[in-house]
């Protein structure tokens, strides 16, 4: 049974930084792509940032990007998400996510088979 678990998400000041943890299980970590999505109250599951399996290919959507950090540990089972200068805007769930992608299609949501249950970002102003 494959089983993401995410941890770090926590209420933060803007400005402030996090850190994103996803630990997975029941699968062969180091075949998939791992990525990042979120979902604010009343909007759409969205990209946030993916690794390919060997952590040579990375993407992020453009609202992140430069402050925000995908890094995954195939020794451990393990993907992180560092995020920096965090915004009102970054608050969400945030999922971690599992997935044979091809490397055009990282942002995509439907190309992911596994989903952790979330862990909840706060920014305050």
């Amino acid at each position: 049974q494959v089983q993401l678990v995410e941890s770090g998400g926590g209420l933060v000041q803007a400005g402030g930084s996090l850190r994103l943890s996803c630990a997975a299980s029941g699968l062969t970590f180091s075949s998939y792509t791992m990525g990042w999505f979120r979902q604010a109250p009343g909007k759409e599951r969205e990209f946030v940032a993916a690794v390919s399996w060997i952590g040579s290919v990375t993407d992020y959507r453009d609202s992140v990007r430069g402050r925000f950090t995908i890094s995954r540990d195939n020794t451990k089972n393990t993907m992180t998400l560092q995020m920096f200068s965090l915004k009102p805007d970054d608050t969400a769930v945030y999922y971690c996510a599992a997935g044979a992608v091809p490397t055009g299609y990282l942002d995509s949501t439907a190309r992911y088979s596994y989903w952790g249950q979330g862990t909840q970002v706060t920014v305050s102003s």
